[in-house]
Parts: C-alpha cells; structure tokens; sequence
C-alpha cells in the first residue's frame, strides 16, 4: 500500500513558451526522491491537468516514471469530466509505467451518486490498474458521498480515495466503515494529521511541493502514532499550509516554487501569477522557514 508523504507535484513551464520545462521537472523529482518523499502524483489538480492537452498529459506521466525509475512509486492522475477521456487518460498511464491512478470525480457535469458508481467502475473495469478515488466539491461542484465510497471499495482495482473536504468526521466515517486494505489519503494538508493519527495512510499534499522533508517526517510521525512529534512539525508547517492556499491551487505553491529557485515563473490561463497583495505575505513566509 503507497502510505506517507505523497506529493501532487506541479507541472513546471517554461515563462515565455508555457511549454512544460523538462529539466526543472526532473530536477523536482529527484529532489523529492533524495528529501523523503513516499509517492508522487504526476498531472493532479496542482500538476494543472486541466490545461494539459492529453497528448501532454500523457508525456509528462511517462517522464516521471522514467526519471523515478522505480525509486519511489508514481500515480497518474487521469480524472476527467468524461468518462471515455478518463478511461483513455488511465490506459495512458498504465502504458507509461504508472504504479496507480488518482481519478476526480467528474466536474461540471454534476452526476449522480449513481452516476458517479456506474462512472468509477467503468474505468476500474476497463483498465486493470491500481485506482484512487479523488473528492474535492469545493473545486468540482460534486461531492461522492460515503455510501458510494463504500460501493465502491469492493471493486478490487480501486484501492482507496483522496478525501479533500477536510471533514474530520467524514474521513474517520470513512475509515470506520471501508475495508482494512482500503487507503484513505488526506488531501486537505491542513487536517491530514488528525486524519492519519485516526488511521488515514498518508497525505496527498500541496505544501509537500516546497517542504517535502518536512511533510515527510509529519507523515512519518502521524502514521507511527508519534502525536506529539507529529503535533510539533505540523505546527511548523502551519503558516506554509496557510500561504500555499491565500489563492487558488496551484498559484501560490508555483510562485513560491520560483521564489526558492526551482522553476521559472509560469502558469497557464485561465490561472494567473500570485496576486501582488499576496506576495510579500507569501515570501515572508518562506524566509521564515528558511526557504529562500
């Protein structure tokens, strides 16, 4: 089971082509290989999946597991709106050597419970490849409740979900009522110590991108039951978790990114730069964590 500190990685772009920049993303992931970090999420939400074209998608996917190299396992995300996309999108990256897949649910659309079940075992069906589930209403407009969940966690290819509504009684519901072999990851980076200390296997993170030692030795903390330790190096992460979220995912965490030297400064349309009002509350932080 993929457990820990598991980073949704950004997509690093070059600032006058927005095409992606190979070489600042490989050296984003054999940073975090040598920092600790347990996984890696290539082309999530942070990774600006929905920007990439699929052909994009699909090449950024297969460089990450090339440059791991099995060092640490990789997960595609491969959500779409569309079911048969999501079905290409995961083929894709079971082809490119992907260890698991992390597929949103359907934004926009707005399906049913229903629909969301008939949509998650489509996909599990048509490719048999490890599959997280990933629920985030508060980007999506859709939220797959417990019960579905739970349907959803007897079929044998769908291994677990990244819980991202920061609802501490939903993901200890969750936890409660899934089978033991089933993974509830947090991916809210503000509550995934509690998560875990209740039996969550890791956190699926945004803050992981610019302290991924650190987001490491909480996890390793949390998941060991140290919730003293882990008290302590959440308490330090605070004002990082805070700063990566005063605007929309991922534009704070690729400004800060550029701030410390690992990429250059570019994000597509329709997301822009960091808000001028933000930046120096941003940038002090990272000076007070000893960043930049």
């Amino acid at each position: 089971m993929i457990s820990g500190s598991i980073v949704a990685l950004v997509t690093p772009m070059h600032s006058d082509s927005l095409e992606v920049d190979w070489e600042a993303l490989k050296r984003l992931v054999e940073w975090h290989i040598e920092q600790g970090t347990s996984s890696i999420v290539a082309v999530g939400t942070t990774g600006e999946s929905a920007t990439l074209s699929v052909t994009e998608h699909s090449a950024v996917i297969r460089f990450v597991v090339e440059v791991a190299a099995q060092r640490i396992p990789i997960i595609a995300g491969t959500g779409a709106n569309s079911t048969r996309e999501a079905i290409e999108l995961t083929r894709g990256a079971k082809e490119a050597g992907a260890d698991a897949c992390l597929l949103v649910t359907p934004y926009y659309n707005k399906p049913t419970q229903e629909g969301l079940y008939q949509h998650y075992k489509a996909i599990a069906e048509a490719v048999s490849i490890d599959q997280i589930l990933y629920n985030v209403p508060g980007r999506t407009a859709c939220d797959m409740l417990p019960e579905t969940v739970l349907r959803l966690s007897a079929i044998d290819n769908i291994i677990g979900i990244k819980e991202a509504t920061g609802d501490l009684q939903r993901g200890a519901q969750l936890i409660k009522q899934c089978p033991a072999d089933f993974a509830i990851y947090s991916g809210d980076d503000h509550t995934a110590r509690e998560l875990m200390l209740m039996g969550g296997k890791g956190d699926i993170s945004v803050t992981a991108n610019v302290t991924p030692k650190l987001m490491a030795e909480l996890c390793a903390a949390a998941l060991a039951g140290d919730a003293e330790t882990a008290g302590h190096i959440d308490g330090v992460l605070k004002p990082i978790h805070d700063a990566m979220f005063v605007e929309a995912n991922p534009i704070p965490v690729k400004w800060a990114l550029t701030e410390m030297g690992m990429m250059q400064s570019a994000i597509r349309l329709p997301m822009t730069n960091l808000s001028t009002e933000y930046q120096a509350d941003v940038r002090q932080v990272l000076k007070g964590a000893k960043l930049i």
